[in-house]
């Protein structure tokens, strides 16, 4: 993914050089018209107030740049108003995109897009650039390895010969020959195991689609790694309904709060779980674990301010409905985690 870091710098880049190798295009590359390019309406003010097009359509690579930054990214001054709200104040800023003041804030789902992004690009990233990797096991490390043992146990044999001829004691070397031999004799066990496909049949949990998504982990470890992460890359958003049930559970029939306000909450929750999940990653790659112990408490922290300002709180009912929402996103990391789990084992 060393690749996708490459790309966003180059976006980057981009959009500085155009705007630096031909600044009088990117301030003045649009058109006059007087009426839509989209419909033909005659048009009043910045926008068609017909089809809601733009009045003046910019023709420059700049602006292409920065229509791609703010379409994708949404970084356009929102990002930067919007993470540090959601870090230091997640209750008002679900409350007032909940109340309808929206056009300073990255919408939830797009930030919760962007997110998930980054930090699966993150985590290919410094995956990447990880020293070593411990290679797979296959059928023909196997026979390297038995082969190799087999020489040993020539050398042995010889030596213990030798001792044998000149009236030593062999005592330690067959101890040795002894336990090559029982290697050696576990390795071709094995090597018959894998060539006559012999099912594994132990059990690893209660629900039968885990053991095989185990089992699948185990032949394969390499492609099942692979699986589980683009399954759950791919089925990140199902997080949201699942979580939004349990944050009803905290206020049951209640006629202030919908499950839109619920949805709201819980997207934007999922956005700095998964942030702090990049810091995370970040911190460890950096070799800071003993900091890495800090960001344990940060979550039930931001729940626990979340709920205060979203939902109006006191400190006790926020208090004891952050430890139910602790629980409750267990739970439903649980629920995302066997659904990925089946998906494997398809």
């Amino acid at each position: 993914m060393n690749g996708i870091s490459e790309s966003l710098a180059e976006i980057g880049q981009g959009t500085l050089t155009a705007t630096a190798v031909d600044p009088a295009q990117a301030s003045q590359g649009h058109t006059h018209e007087t009426a839509c390019l989209n419909c033909g309406t005659s048009l009043i003010g910045t926008h068609c107030h017909a089809c809601g097009q733009a009045a003046h359509v910019h023709r420059s690579l700049g602006a292409f740049f920065h229509d791609l930054l703010h379409g994708v990214f949404h970084f356009e001054g929102r990002i930067w108003r919007t993470l540090p709200m959601l870090a230091w104040r997640p209750g008002r800023l679900t409350r007032e995109y909940i109340d309808g003041r929206r056009a300073s804030y990255v919408s939830p789902i797009a930030l919760f897009l962007f997110s998930v992004f980054l930090m699966f690009a993150v985590f290919h990233a410094l995956e990447g650039s990880e020293g070593g990797e411990t290679p797979a096991v296959r059928s023909g490390d196997l026979d390297k390895a038995i082969s190799g043992t087999e020489a040993e146990l020539g050398v042995l044999k010889a030596q213990r010969q030798k001792l044998k001829d000149g009236r030593a004691d062999t005592g330690d070397l067959d101890r040795r020959i002894d336990g090559r031999e029982q290697a050696l004799e576990a390795m071709k066990d094995t090597r018959s195991a894998i060539a006559e496909n012999i099912p594994d049949t132990r059990r690893f949990s209660d629900f039968h689609q885990i053991d095989k998504a185990i089992r699948k982990f185990k032949k394969n470890p390499e492609l099942a790694a692979y699986k589980l992460q683009t399954y759950a890359y791919k089925y990140s958003w199902a997080l949201i309904p699942i979580s939004v049930p349990f944050l009803w559970l905290l206020f049951p029939f209640s006629r202030r709060f919908h499950l839109y306000d619920h949805t709201v909450f819980v997207t934007y929750s999922l956005c700095f779980m998964t942030m702090l999940v990049i810091l995370g990653m970040v911190m460890d790659w950096l070799g800071a674990n003993a900091l890495l112990a800090v960001l344990f408490f940060l979550p039930p922290i931001h729940m626990f301010r979340q709920l205060r300002g979203a939902y109006g709180l006191g400190r006790f009912g926020a208090l004891w409905r952050t430890v139910l929402l602790v629980w409750f996103s267990s739970t439903a990391l649980i629920i995302f985690f066997v659904m990925i789990m089946a998906q494997i084992s398809l």
